[in-house]
């Protein structure tokens, strides 16, 4: 027994040395494999090693920013009474139509209302709740560019708005100044208002919008739903983006830097630190941020800044009268023979390219000598001269070059008549307000043709004033009125004559087609007691 104990003890030892053996084997082939190959492969790499910056740098640049640009960005609160808000009809469109279409549709789509937030805040004001007037509160921004108290903010931000107020980032909580406005601009949808101050004001540098790449960071600095001093980051998506189609001054910055109801108004900002636009627009179903936001450029600001905080705070501008394809189509260059410049598709009458005999068809190549190949390029150039200049146009006609000189016009009271709008400039031959409170504009051929309406037939709305029986009745700027009280009216004296034999109490019936409305929709009455 003890002699087999001793053989399975002698036997289990040599089976565990016989294990650590081959473990040690192991262990050393694998060592040698392995510097066998760390050695192959460090003969034949040249790799660099890799680095990684430094995860604050970039953090660091968005800080400094914002600490700089915080202090000039406002907080802008307007209130404005609204009558019959439960009557106001939706606009058709924001572009630079015939009907009377206007950037304040476009911005209700985009932002829900003038300022951004829009929506009523409360019942009050003039007539209290029982005459349906409100008092809506919208909230938006600006950015000081002067340290005596002068703010860019957008147009649709102030725009009837009965008070104005700021609020500077260091305001204590409930604290806000009151402000004017020194000038607006419907083109551009631009403003410029104004605080007056005891003390110099931290003001924004203005960059050059034209240096902005592609692909370059900026920052967009506002009031988001109220939520002041909030900083977003993004890059420049695109340049040059036409959202409005046939709003000539107006390209903007695109960027998906998140932008919200409440940012309007407020800066753009290149690395820099300097503003390089004013965000205006965002494209969105659900009108809160959606990645794509817009920008209007600082060139343009610029410009009409110093035009706005001038001696008559207005923004003039050149036109000949005409009108051409805003997309550029080579289908158009190559029916009329036209290898490169501006296709005229429209010629206002009694305008100045009319005077001047251009016709439909004809395609300005030159202007004083200088080519242009594009619309915005000769819109750019004769928008920036002074009306009663003079400038000569080279065009081609039937593959033929000609020359024509042409009197510069002011395009605000050019094409105010044909647009039926009120472009915010004063003109003294302009009817005034009628007892309806509606001023009215003869409906051209031009325009009859393009609002289908017999040639000759009513008058457009130019202006309905507010709290006026217009109003009141539900008659809109772009209205056409063809009737009141079953007598034509086919122009401003035929409207003038039948108000004049209308007295208080007398009941008025207007037959009118409504902006935007084709012949088949057909036309209405709005009518009402003359109070």
């Amino acid at each position: 027994m003890g002699a087999m104990w001793m053989r399975m003890k002698a036997h289990r030892a040599a089976y565990t040395l016989s294990i650590l053996a081959t473990l040690a084997v192991g262990i050393l082939i694998g060592t040698v494999i392995n510097q066998g190959v760390k050695g192959k492969e460090g003969q034949k790499s040249d790799a660099a090693p890799l680095t990684m910056a430094s995860p604050q740098q970039m953090s660091n640049a968005f800080s400094q920013i914002a600490k700089q640009l915080e202090p000039s960005v406002v907080n802008i609160n307007t209130e404005s009474t609204v009558k019959n808000v439960h009557r106001r009809r939706g606009g058709q469109g924001g572009g630079d139509d015939e009907d009377g279409g206007s950037m304040e549709d476009f911005f209700n789509r985009f932002f829900g209302g003038p300022g951004g937030q829009g929506g009523p805040g409360g019942q009050g004001g003039p007539g209290g709740p029982d005459s349906g007037a409100i008092r809506e509160r919208s909230l938006g921004s600006g950015v000081v560019v002067d340290a005596k108290g002068f703010i860019l903010t957008n147009r649709h931000v102030v725009e009837k708005a009965d008070r104005i107020r700021v609020r500077f980032q260091d305001d204590p909580p409930g604290v806000q100044h009151d402000a004017k406005v020194i000038g607006t601009d419907q083109e551009t949808d631009l403003a410029v208002i104004k605080v007056d101050v005891e003390h110099p004001l931290p003001t924004a540098k203005m960059g050059n919008s034209d240096s902005m790449q592609v692909g370059d960071w900026v920052l967009a600095i506002g009031s988001p739903f109220g939520q002041a001093g909030t900083v977003t980051a993004g890059i420049v998506s695109a340049k040059g983006r036409d959202i409005v189609p046939g709003r000539q001054f107006q390209t903007f910055i695109q960027t998906d830097a998140a932008i919200n109801p409440g940012n309007s108004g407020g800066p753009l900002v290149n690395m820099g630190g300097e503003v390089i636009g004013i965000n205006t627009a965002i494209l969105s179903e659900t009108n809160a941020y959606a990645g794509i936001g817009f920008a209007l450029p600082s060139k343009t600001v610029v410009e009409v800044y110093n035009q706005l905080t001038g001696p008559e705070h207005k923004v003039s501008r050149g036109s000949i009268g005409i009108m051409f394809d805003a997309v550029e189509n080579p289908a158009i260059a190559r029916v009329y023979g036209a290898g490169s410049g501006v296709t005229v598709s429209s010629v206002v009458a009694g305008s100045p390219a009319d005077q001047a005999g251009l016709k439909v068809g004809d395609t300005i190549t030159t202007v004083d000598g200088k080519k242009v190949s594009k619309g915005s390029e000769l819109v750019a150039d004769i928008a920036s001269r002074k009306p009663g200049s003079k400038v000569a146009l080279g065009f081609l006609r039937n593959g033929k070059t000609q020359e024509t000189s042409v009197t510069i016009a002011d395009r605000a009271k050019l094409f105010a008549q044909r647009l039926g709008e009120d472009q915010g400039n004063e003109d003294e031959n302009a009817p005034k307000p009628s007892k309806f409170g509606v001023t009215v504009r003869k409906v051209t051929p031009d325009m009859a043709d393009r609002l289908d309406i017999p040639s000759g037939k009513g008058v457009i709305v130019q202006d309905v004033k507010p709290g006026s029986f217009a109003e009141d009745i539900n008659l809109a700027r772009g209205d056409i009125i063809l009737e009141v009280n079953k007598q034509p009216v086919n122009s401003e004296e035929d409207f003038a004559k039948i108000e004049s034999t209308l007295k208080s109490g007398q009941d008025v019936v207007f037959l009118v087609r409504q902006r935007g409305s084709s012949r088949q929709d057909g036309t209405i009455f709005l009518a009402g007691t003359l109070p």
